[in-house]
């Protein structure tokens, strides 16, 4: 793995990038396009990697377990498959819109004139009757209005499923990032035990040697204090491992009971070196990005459509059918009607609302943008914080590693030193003491140094870091 030597030289790419696709956002006729530099910073160089779905990603049968368990059960989840129904549902209403629409239907009208009212004199009760087809007032698109508003509808419903897509990403994540925490637990929890049992033994010892006098009242109660120690921080790994068990139930949507038992840290296949090469263009696989892109295009054709709100509108009605004075005449012979009634409608004065109408969609525009822009760099920003995290964290887990093996030596001779008569048991308390906090930091670094794996292949959108 070779590391870029400067930050900020990326820091600076990264601006001039985003820029770049901030100024094709100058007209409203498509959403940015910048360029993104050919790889990150940290990641190894060479030719591009096809990215993978998260069953290439995770080894573990109960890990899989668990996430198909989620993507099938969790609540969440339910309801953003819901909202890309309920947008889909409004895209169809609005399409339905821009069609001609053509009902059925039958009136009848019974009246009575006065005599004073009538040309003849007399009063007189009459009937109009009438049954046939109705061309509902249909509009001719000759500005795209209606096209513009299909449009903007379109990209609303798209967008609502790539928000769908993005939760269920993160909801992947989350999950793995929760399984691979509750094994760090399960571990550090297995070696509080372990140290719980030297403390008692240590204790009981010391205490039958200050009984008969062989070691002093500071001795025993520095052992008691250690013994002490550790039982309260099991205490505080079991309740956290509870409280995880808790979270693994909410997100896969019930209490998990996968026939396959979790494998350790160790086999979870997530400390691999990078492939060579994690080009930019992998950012294009991360669904926020294409929901912000898809919410761009939805408020240009907004504006389209405010815009041509402003020129005449032509619309179309009409009639066919039969009519009649009495009822029992409407399927007579010569009964047969028809009307054809084109409208030209100009807006003249209409208080401002259409003005208001333009504002508003242009208004929405610059949120858009804004949104873009801010997922752009926020997606820049998650991706060099994985690569960032993986690399250190790698170096960190070999330095706690080479630590252990210290301790591990340091603890075995202060035991030697203090059977012989050398030194006092105080040296093997503080020896054992650093032992098990370093072993419990060297299982924290590597599940952090796993989660870093999880986090990158997150942040670009599914893109496997393997």
């Amino acid at each position: 793995m070779k590391p870029v030597s400067s930050t900020p030289r990326f820091s600076a790419t990264l601006l001039a990038c985003v820029a770049a696709g901030l100024a094709a956002c100058a007209g409203p006729g498509a959403p940015p396009q910048g360029e993104l530099p050919q790889t990150y910073a940290l990641a190894p160089e060479a030719a591009a990697q096809r990215p993978a779905s998260w069953d290439a990603l995770f080894a573990d049968p109960h890990l899989r377990a668990l996430i198909t368990s989620a993507l099938a059960h969790n609540r969440d989840l339910r309801v953003a498959v819901a909202r890309v129904a309920e947008a889909r549902a409004t895209y169809d209403i609005q399409e339905a819109a821009g069609r001609p629409a053509i009902d059925l239907g039958a009136a009848g009208t019974r009246s009575r004139t006065p005599a004073d009212l009538s040309v003849t004199g007399r009063d007189k009760i009459g009937g109009n009757y009438r049954a046939g087809a109705n061309l509902v007032t249909y509009e001719i698109d000759f500005w795209g209005r209606v096209k513009s508003l299909n449009d903007a509808a379109l990209n609303q419903f798209l967008a609502t499923d790539e928000a769908r897509q993005a939760f269920e990403l993160g909801l992947v994540a989350q999950l793995a990032n929760a399984y691979l925490l509750a094994r760090e637990l399960d571990e550090r929890i297995v070696l509080a035990r372990m140290a719980l049992a030297t403390r008692e033994e240590s204790f009981r010892i010391m205490r039958r040697r200050a009984e008969v006098g062989s070691s002093s009242d500071l001795e025993l109660r520095q052992v008691e204090s250690l013994l002490l120690n550790t039982r309260g921080e099991l205490a505080a790994l079991e309740r956290q491992r509870a409280q995880n068990d808790a979270l693994l139930a909410q997100l896969t949507g019930h209490a998990p009971t996968p026939e396959a038992p979790p494998a350790p840290l160790a086999e979870q296949g997530l400390e691999g070196p990078l492939p060579p090469g994690l080009p930019a263009e992998l950012l294009t696989r991360r669904p926020d990005l294409r929901a912000a892109e898809k919410r761009l295009t939805a408020s240009q054709a907004s504006i389209r459509a405010a815009r041509a709100a402003f020129l005449p509108n032509i619309t179309l009605t009409g009639f066919g059918g039969s009519s009649s004075a009495e009822l029992d005449g409407l399927f007579r012979g010569g009964a047969s009607t028809w009307s054809f009634t084109p409208a030209l409608r100009l807006p003249l004065f209409d208080g401002g609302r259409n003005r208001a109408n333009l504002s508003l969609a242009e208004a929405r525009r610059l949120v858009a943008v804004a949104d873009y822009e801010a997922s752009i760099q926020a997606a820049f920003r998650e991706v060099a914080d994985a690569l960032a995290a993986r690399h250190w964290l790698a170096a960190q887990v070999r330095e706690q590693q080479a630590l252990v093996a210290t301790e591990s030596d340091r603890a075995r001779l202060a035991t030697l030193r203090f059977e012989r008569g050398v030194s006092s048991y105080l040296d093997v308390l503080d020896a054992q003491r650093a032992l098990f906090t370093a072993e419990q930091a060297l299982v924290q670094l590597r599940r952090a140094h796993m989660a870093s794996t999880v986090n990158l292949y997150k942040a670009l959108g599914g893109g496997a870091p393997r």
